[in-house]
């Protein structure tokens, strides 16, 4: 019965996360329910079989479209500038790795690129090519528009562009944008562009030994991000970013080994998802950023039912 009752719950979990993902960012991360918010790191690329979604090329359409099916709450992606000014969807500064191009993404047109074909998940030359084209940012915000938050990981100083056209694809209030923070950077959150689209510094780590604390207080001193991202950093720095935050969202990849050190990312997750997301939960992080959406959900799905039988 209760192996059945956890099934139902995921299912309805699905469904409300993707009521949720039509929501704005601000009204999204304002909520407390549920616990933490869960954001597909360049989309839902790898395969989902409790869905039965196969894998798709990152940062792709096809990638979008599983995070949707999934329930996500966003999806971050990678935006950069072709040679004759287009913004296309794409990680590396070069094609190699994630299409059937090569050289730099700069360096071509936007109708060279879309001659190419993505690789199947994250690329690499073993990578089956696929039937997918590198998606311009215009295709990849009319996909998401009412359906999925997306965080734009911006990857040149081309932000006012870039900002520019989720404003006049009317999704300002459904992108995130994000850039990095160190100990004498303002508070960016008040500053143009980034004060026309909900914001969230990146905080810089020099040497691992960074007063992070402080830089979290400088970033909130004036107009409040919609949440902070954290860098690589030692456990002994997390108290004082949670302290200096004041409420804001803290933000974590979990990607690979993990962004805090010793305290395991997704491959350890798959393996024991409460001693590394309960963990980071449990010490005040609520956003996780991963390349296992599907098993993240579940383990937030397992948390709602833990926490409906306890009460």
């Amino acid at each position: 019965m209760r192996a059945s009752f956890f099934w139902v719950l995921l299912l309805a979990s699905t469904a409300a996360a993707q009521a949720t993902a039509a929501r704005s960012v601000p009204e999204r991360f304002a909520r407390t329910d549920p616990a933490f918010i869960v954001i597909a790191h360049r989309g839902c690329h790898n395969p989902a079989p409790a869905h039965r979604l196969p894998s798709a090329p990152e940062n792709s359409i096809a990638a979008l479209h599983n995070c949707i099916a999934l329930g996500v709450d966003m999806m971050e992606t990678d935006v950069r500038q072709t040679l004759d000014g287009a913004l296309v969807i794409i990680h590396d500064e070069t094609l190699d790795r994630t299409t059937t191009g090569h050289g730099p993404v700069a360096a071509l047109t936007l109708a060279e690129i879309r001659s190419l074909r993505l690789r199947d998940n994250m690329g690499g030359a073993g990578a089956a090519a696929t039937d997918a084209a590198l998606p311009t940012l215009d295709e990849i915000l009319a996909a998401a528009r009412g359906r999925l938050l997306l965080n734009l990981d911006i990857k040149a100083p081309i932000y006012a562009e870039v900002i520019a056209a989720v404003e006049r694809a009317g999704m300002a209030d459904q992108v995130l944008v994000k850039t990095v923070a160190g100990p004498t950077t303002p508070a960016l959150a008040s500053l143009c562009p980034y004060d026309r689209v909900p914001f969230a510094p990146i905080l810089l780590n020099p040497h691992g030994a960074g007063d992070l604390g402080l830089i979290a207080r400088r970033q909130t001193e004036q107009a409040r991000p919609i949440a902070i991202e954290l860098p690589p950093m030692s456990p002994d720095q997390l108290p004082a970013v949670v302290a200096q935050a004041g409420g804001v969202r803290l933000w974590v990849n979990t990607l690979w080994r993990g962004f805090i050190d010793g305290w395991g990312g997704d491959a350890a997750a798959l393996r024991d998802p409460e001693a590394v997301w309960g963990r980071m939960l449990r010490a005040g992080i609520t956003i996780f950023q991963t390349d296992e959406p599907e098993a993240l959900l579940a383990f937030r799905a397992r948390s709602a039912l833990s926490s409906l039988v306890t009460r």
